[in-house]
């Protein structure tokens, strides 16, 4: 395998940590037939090319949002695998021994924390920057992991950061299945570069969020606070180049020419594009899975990237244009679905006849770990309010108070209520001063300041929200399920009976009217012609 020459150049203890190292990953049987593969057999070393090659991506035709940007990212993409195999992995004499691929390995996906993966994905794009020709105003104090980062980014430096995670992760994802795929998607994610902007930018620094173009943007982000909004917002972030390389040396070994590495047809270009029409876009769920650092993250994934021949359309449980407006139309899409639930709510802060403010779009969105309710009540265990368009957020629960869904009905039977509980949807604050609620019609949203709402962290929901409650005109609300195949069937077994139960109901047992003496019509007529006579009375 090569293992045996490297141990005659450095010490087994020096291998014995390494391979340790790297076996603390999983990753370890992978590796060995990855060197075994692409070494060359007599003298046992793994040559830099064959790592090169391997790592490269060979995309023909790019298809950006910003044509102006799709030059430079082309390039930096095609400079991309041979950053990454220059940068990691230094061979002493020609080629790679066996641990100094193993080094290489670990400083790309070893056991560290978060900000040391963090400075590696930026050293990844810094180094692939550099090589293709372009300006970063970075600086490094060393070559360690954890060295300290000085300098700036423009928000064009952070979009490309963000679509070079996304081809990274869609590469990673895509490349176990079929092969002959010739072109990648980049999705729009302004919203979070807008995110970055917001919170990193210094301050006095004024952007039309609804109307601005990144690529005009000459703001600059001090790396600094860059590094903190990405631990805090999009943690999982890292993980995208992490999956990458584990992926690539996979396809090493399975390729039967290394040479020839080809990438996946898997996950249909225009049918990805299409799902741009929702509100739940690839680049918005791939955004939300990145602030999850669990299995829920897998579900938001395949909203992107559909596996197993499913489709993105099958989570979608109600949309308001599709389904009609209003709280029964919604009660009868959702009803009986017992898992994870996305709600997001597009809306309008102009009024319908103010063209000036018609463009003020602004999406939001609640996730809730469990179905909705008929309750007149805050109830729920746990959840996250989002905000999604024109930047992002995420505002996790606090911990203080649990009044994190509110979904109320009419009541079935007419009751006199002296005071009356509100009907409609709301998550967070108390009753009467909800953070958000959606009244039953499914016309207005009112989104209030968080501080009403102690169950969820504080942060405006909407640019520029100030501390008055705002009341907005509903464009359009989707509701995805995210509890998988599972959560699914059981809702449709729920329905069945449910209409099994209905039409048993509907149903007249005619047996009991077979006989004229019997029937009611008898009956009636009887009373009619004679109501003063006597008639026994069944008991």
């Amino acid at each position: 395998m090569g293992a045996s020459s490297s141990t005659q150049q450095h010490p087994p203890s020096e291998q014995s940590e390494v391979e340790s190292l790297a076996a603390s990953t999983g990753a370890l049987p992978l590796l060995q037939n990855a060197f075994s593969k692409l070494a060359h057999p007599q003298t046992s070393t793994l040559p830099l090319q064959s790592l090169q090659q391997c790592f490269s991506l060979n995309y023909d035709n790019l298809i950006c949002e910003t044509p102006k940007v799709a030059d430079s990212f082309r390039v930096l993409l095609d400079n991309l695998g041979p950053s990454i195999a220059d940068l990691f992995f230094v061979p002493e004499k020609g080629g790679l021994s066996w641990i100094e691929f193993l080094r290489g390995f670990v400083k790309c996906c070893g056991r560290m924390p978060a900000s040391m993966l963090l400075n590696t994905l930026l050293r990844v794009f810094a180094t692939t920057f550099a090589r293709a020709g372009l300006t970063l105003k970075l600086e490094f104090e060393s070559g360690d992991a954890d060295c300290k980062i000085s300098g700036f980014l423009r928000p064009i430096d952070v979009l490309m950061i963000f679509w070079m995670c996304w081809t990274m992760w869609w590469d990673a994802r895509t490349r176990k299945f079929s092969k002959g795929k010739e072109e990648i998607f980049q999705p729009d994610v302004n919203h979070l570069v807008l995110s970055a902007v917001e919170s990193c930018a210094e301050v006095g620094s004024d952007v039309n969020f609804w109307d601005c173009n990144i690529s005009d943007l000459e703001i600059q982000l001090p790396v600094g606070k860059f590094l903190t909004w990405t631990l805090t917002t999009v943690p999982s972030l890292t993980d995208c180049f992490t999956q990458f390389v584990y992926a690539r040396l996979q396809s090493c070994v399975t390729s039967e020419n290394p040479s020839e590495i080809s990438t996946s047809s898997f996950g249909d270009i225009s049918s990805t594009k299409a799902q741009d029409t929702h509100l739940l876009s690839p680049g918005r769920a791939w955004t939300i899975s990145l602030t999850f650092r669990s299995s829920i993250s897998e579900e938001f994934l395949k909203l992107c990237c559909p596996v197993d021949g499913e489709e993105a359309e099958e989570n979608l449980l109600y949309r308001s244009s599709l389904h009609g407006r209003g709280l029964n139309r919604f009660w009868s899409n959702i009803e009986g679905y017992h898992g994870p639930l996305l709600i997001l709510v597009s809306a309008n802060s102009g009024d319908a006849s103010d063209h000036e403010t018609s463009a003020r779009k602004w999406i939001i969105g609640a996730l809730t770990q469990q179905g909705f309710e008929n309750k007149d009540v805050f109830y729920g265990s746990s959840g996250n309010l989002y905000a999604i368009s024109p930047t992002f957020h995420v505002f996790l629960p606090s911990g203080k108070e649990k009044n994190f869904v509110y979904s109320h009905l009419h009541p079935s039977g007419r009751v006199y209520e002296p005071h009356p509980k509100p009907v409609g949807i709301a998550f967070g604050g108390t009753m009467g001063n909800e953070r958000i609620f959606i009244d039953e019609d499914f016309a207005r949203v009112t989104v209030r300041h968080h501080a009403v709402d102690r169950t969820y962290q504080h942060g405006s929901l909407i640019p520029h929200q100030g501390f008055l409650p705002v009341e907005s005109l509903i464009l359009e609300i989707e509701v995805w399920g995210l509890g998988g195949r599972s959560a699914k069937q059981m809702q449709m077994s729920y329905k069945k009976r449910e209409e099994l139960f209905t039409e048993q109901r509907r149903k007249v047992d005619l047996k009991k009217f077979a006989s004229w003496e019997d029937s009611p019509e008898k009956m009636m007529m009887d009373m009619m012609s004679d109501p003063n006579a006597v008639r026994r009375e069944d008991r």
